[in-house]
């Protein structure tokens, strides 16, 4: 039987791998054995280190192909059925030389086959198999049944057989592959082994104890999960806190790459050669070095330097009394150690653990006393009528807390629960356990806008600045016997402050203003919040009304006032003018369809002789008509022409307008 290594130290993670270091000793080349699930073969392949600790030499590491069992059951040379394993076997290996027992001695032979014969049996016979083996120059036959001991004798067989039974045997387990490691070396020695497994995530508990005339305590657990096929007996626990890199890569599956097809050039075949005669011989030949490889060599492996001594601080807890609090002190006594281990932070139990398999475990890692106090802090969105009692935490336990649900107990008493976020050493944060029934919060919102503070004309626009104006009432009302602080959190949205104090604490997005409550009195917060508006006019639209609307909210001068007056008397020159277009317009317009009634009159009438009074009559109003078309046509282009020129001094005075005011 294979030597065993068993796990020694566990170090679990937080981002789902686990660290496993197993031990055992070894004699010779005796292989050793290891079982995992398929799946995690990757990961084993990927982190796997062994050692021998006493100067012998780790010289292969084979493990179950890929291959399903089936197709390994074909290759082998050996088929064993289920019913008749025996007579089956042997009669596949004949040939093989065996050692039999029957009786009191033993005998050496060579298989020659099994036959099954009659045996008499009272009135009736019983077909009984029977193997014939070849002694020296003569065949013997024995009763199967009476054989005791089967020893094959050649190496071939024995390990066909047993690489049979040992690849039936691991299609018990269709998810487990088994691993050899293979030593070579002189008596016993130590292996050690490691390697890292996808494993579940190790999770934080915390207990916080309140009592009055006391700093709080803080106790946490740690829940391990052993879901592995072996138990975990008195090995060495450590829990990390941090998140290294780990990824998975296929390096289980074999891999094959697409190699390129060359194919032979062939030539057609070449007529022989016939070198012409040389006019002399060659006086000397050419002398070529050659030279030998010379022997390459690299610099001797270094021996690993030694690790660092890292520092332990040993989690001590308080003195014992009566109390509860001392009771739990001197009841659950951690004696974790931790220690930073770079940029992550780790937990060491300093006690053996043993955890079963597809078993849990709790696991104390801290009890220390911390800086902290109960507050209440209020946030409308969290809860509009009340605010939640809080602990205000500080870390000063010295370790990294990993985030957890806390159960807070106060006198004795449940008093609620939270959940505590990831807190580096000296991190402040509140933690909320319950809602504060005795305090009561009522919130009034105002909104308005804010004088002029400043105006600015420029390129055609006059633009005033001023302040959107925001307050929030808070009024509070502590109905308990006991005095409180209270934290309110006003969310931060952009807007600033204005004429009030600075907050106690600034988060990313909200305020906190710190208030004293006194037993059975009311308070008032009020914020005021400011930000910046606009508001933006078109010059060139404005009228008579809204430019004395500026003037006398002294967003502009008179020097600006009589401009854009005078802008108002140009824009009604253009309206007018406008207005002459377009009766012209619709003159010529008439005069247009007019004329087409007079020339179809005109048309008609050609063919009488009798209506020529009436045709020279519309001939002398078609040329009134077109008379008066062409003055139109001169007055359009004028008027088009300042038009033009009316517009062109608007835009003119409208961009040279430039002026800027600041307002009290």
């Amino acid at each position: 039987m294979a030597p065993a290594l068993t796990i020694r130290r566990v170090v679990l993670y937080k981002h789902g791998v686990g660290y496993f270091e197993r031990r055992g000793r070894v004699s010779g080349s005796e292989p050793l054995l290891l079982d995992f699930k398929a799946r995690d073969m990757n990961d084993v392949l990927k982190s796997l280190t062994v050692l021998d600790l006493s100067g012998g030499a780790v010289s292969a590491v084979s493990y179950d192909s890929t291959k399903p069992l089936e197709q390994l059951l074909a290759e082998a040379t050996i088929r064993i059925p289920e019913d008749g394993s025996l007579t089956a076997l042997l009669g596949q290996v004949k040939g093989a030389r065996v050692r039999a027992r029957v009786g009191g001695g033993k005998i050496e032979g060579a298989i020659v086959g099994l036959d099954t014969l009659a045996v008499a049996a009272g009135e009736t016979s019983l077909a009984r198999p029977f193997l014939t083996l070849l002694v020296g120059g003569s065949l013997r036959t024995f009763d199967v049944l009476e054989l005791s001991e089967l020893e094959f004798l050649d190496e071939a067989v024995r390990k066909d057989l047993e690489f049979y039974l040992a690849t039936v045997l691991s299609s018990y387990k269709k998810d487990t592959k088994r691993m050899s490691i293979l030593t070579s070396g002189e008596g016993e020695r130590e292996l050690f082994v490691s390697y890292v497994l996808e494993s579940p995530v190790w999770k934080t508990s915390y207990r916080i104890l309140l009592e009055e005339g006391h700093a709080p305590l803080l106790q946490g657990w740690a829940l391990v999960d052993n879901t592995g096929d072996e138990d975990w007996v008195d090995v060495r626990l450590s829990l990390i806190a941090g998140l290294p890199v780990s990824f998975v890569h296929d390096l289980y599956n074999p891999r094959y790459l697409q190699r390129p097809v060359v194919e032979v050039r062939t030539e057609a075949a070449a007529a022989p050669v016939i070198p012409q005669e040389a006019l002399m011989e060659s006086a000397s030949m050419l002398d070529m070095d050659g030279g030998l490889p010379g022997s390459m060599g690299g610099p001797a492996a270094a021996a690993p330097a030694p690790m660092p001594k890292r520092s332990r601080a040993r989690a001590e807890a308080p003195e014992a009394s009566r109390s509860m609090r001392e009771a739990r002190l001197g009841t659950a006594r951690v004696t974790t150690l931790t220690q930073e281990v770079g940029d992550l932070f780790e937990y060491r139990v300093d006690q053996p653990v043993t955890v079963h398999r597809n078993q849990s475990a709790l696991v104390p890692i801290l009890q220390r006393p911390f800086e902290g106090r109960r507050v209440l802090l209020y946030n409308r969105a969290t809860r509009e009528k009340n605010p939640m009692a809080c602990i205000e935490f500080t870390n000063t336990t010295g370790l990294t807390l990993e985030g957890g649900p806390v159960t807070v107990t106060e006198a004795e008493t449940y008093v609620g629960e939270a959940m505590l976020d990831t807190m580096k050493p000296g991190d402040r944060r509140f933690v909320p356990y319950a809602v504060e029934l005795g305090c009561v919060v009522s919130v009034e919102d105002r909104s308005e806008d804010g004088p002029v503070f400043r105006a600015v004309v420029n390129r055609g626009t006059l633009m005033v600045e001023f302040y959107h104006l925001r307050h929030a009432r808070y009024l509070v009302r502590n109905k308990s016997t006991r005095a409180q602080v209270l934290f309110v959190e006003h969310p931060r949205t952009g807007w600033e402050l204005k004429d009030m104090p600075e907050p106690a604490e600034t988060t990313d997005d909200f305020w906190r203003f710190r208030r004293e409550l006194s037993p059975g009195t009311t308070q008032e917060l009020t914020v005021a919040e400011r930000t910046r508006g606009h508001r933006q006019y078109h010059v060139g639209e404005v009228g008579l009304d809204e430019v004395a609307f500026f003037l006398d909210s002294r967003f502009i001068d008179q020097g600006v006032a009589q401009a854009l007056r005078d802008v108002v008397a140009l824009r009604g020159q253009r309206a007018e003018l406008t207005r002459t277009q377009e009766q012209l317009t619709e003159e010529r317009n008439h005069l247009f369809r007019d004329q087409e009634r007079i020339r179809s009159n005109l048309e008609s009438l050609r063919s009488g002789a009798s209506q020529r009074e009436l045709t020279d009559r519309f001939v002398a109003k078609l040329t009134e008509q077109e008379d008066r078309l062409e003055a139109i046509g001169q007055e359009l282009t004028r008027v088009e022409k300042e038009r033009q020129r009316v517009q062109e001094e608007i835009q003119r005075r409208i961009q040279a307008l430039s002026y800027e005011s600041t307002l009290a």
